[in-house]
Parts: C-alpha cells; structure tokens; sequence
C-alpha cells in the first residue's frame, strides 16, 4: 500500500484527473450509444469523441494562437484511448442496469467528466500563458465540446444548447477558481473548483435553473 500511495504522488495529479475525466465521460458515450440501440462500433466511436473531443479542439486552438507545437494530447500517449476502451469494456456487463434510466445515469457520468475537464483545460490554457479569461473559455469549451460532438452524431440536440445550466457551470467553476487560487493548495484548488462545477450542474438539474430563452 505505501508503494501504491508514493507512486501516486510521483505522478502528476492534473494527469490522474485527465485520465479519470476520460474514463468517466467514455463511459456517458457508450450509454448514449445504448440509448440508440448502437453496435460496439458506435458506442466506441461516441465514446472516443466525448473523452477526446474536447481536448482535442483546445489543442489545436492553443495551437494556432500561441504558435507552440503543442501536440494533440491523446496522439502522444495511447492511455487515454485505453481509457475509452476500458469504459467500453467496463459499461456493456453492467448495461440492463442502466436500462430505464438512461437520462440519470448519462447526467451522473456526463456531469463529472464536466467537473474534471473544466479544471484540465483551465489548468493546461494557463500553461501557456493565456489570460485567465481565457483559461475559464477554454476550460468550458473542453468540458462541453465533447459532449456536443457525441449528441449531434447520435442526432440528439446538444444539452448545452437547450437544457439546464451547462457550460456556464464550468465557467462559474473558473470564476471560483481564480479566486481562491494561492490561498490554499494547489491540489485543493484543483479538488473544489471540480466540485463547484459538479454541485452548479447537479443543483441546475434539481431545482430546473435554466438561462433565459428568446421565444418568438
């Protein structure tokens, strides 16, 4: 035991919530993909653009406005398309559970893979030296976009589009993140700004809070 706690603490703590975040939002993929009657194929593929897709559109705008060779971040290390894999493998055994509850469960997974990739586009945008702006744009968009691709491939209108409160939970994740930045440590830091996200989501689902609409 005292082996396994020393090399967690060798490893890098944003890389560990990466990896969580991947493994968590794969597994709301492979539910949407049960939830449309999809084969293996499919679910992977819903899977693989809701672990990825966000990261992979930061990356490549941190990219072209810093001008820095910033590889796409799942290229360079194949863990994260075993995360995908693992939440494929892991899910289908366990998949008459879900039945009948899709909308609960894909709002559990989808909403804690948004509380963990705000904080891993927030963190890798100031990295770069980014504004604080935005780091909390950046680290909204990699925890939505992912989720955006995967409903409009399974032809579903994207949550945060329509539903309740969504991105603006990461961005009030950011705003919190930046104040309380330096007054304690780094990984608490870390630890409640994921769960400010979470705790805004799952209070807008509860009591209905949604962003004014514009009707005709």
């Amino acid at each position: 035991m005292d082996n396994i706690i020393h090399l967690l603490s060798e490893i890098d703590q944003i890389y560990l919530w990466d990896l969580i975040g991947t493994f968590v939002f794969g597994i709301s993929g492979v539910l949407v993909g049960l939830e449309r009657k999809m084969d293996v194929f499919g679910m992977f593929i819903l899977a693989f653009v809701t672990g990825v897709g966000g990261g992979t559109v930061r990356d490549v705008l941190i990219r072209t406005t810093t001008l820095d060779p910033v590889p796409v971040f799942w290229m360079k290390n194949l863990m994260y398309v075993l995360m995908i894999v693992a939440s494929v493998v892991i899910t289908l055994p366990f998949k008459k559970k879900f039945v009948g509850h899709w909308s609960y469960w894909l709002m559990v997974f989808d909403t804690i893979g948004l509380g963990v990739f705000t904080i891993i586009g927030l963190e890798k945008t100031l990295r770069f030296e980014l504004s604080p702006v935005i780091a909390i744009l950046l680290g909204a968009m990699t925890g939505s976009f992912g989720g955006v691709i995967r409903d409009i491939l399974a032809n579903k209108l994207p949550a945060v589009f329509h539903k309740e409160i969504y991105a603006t939970a990461c961005v009030a994740g950011g705003i919190v993140y930046f104040l309380i930045d330096g007054l304690m440590g780094h990984n608490t830091v870390v630890f409640i700004t994921i769960l400010v996200v979470i705790a805004v989501r799952l209070l807008s689902v509860k009591y209905k809070w949604e962003l004014p609409k514009f009707l005709n």
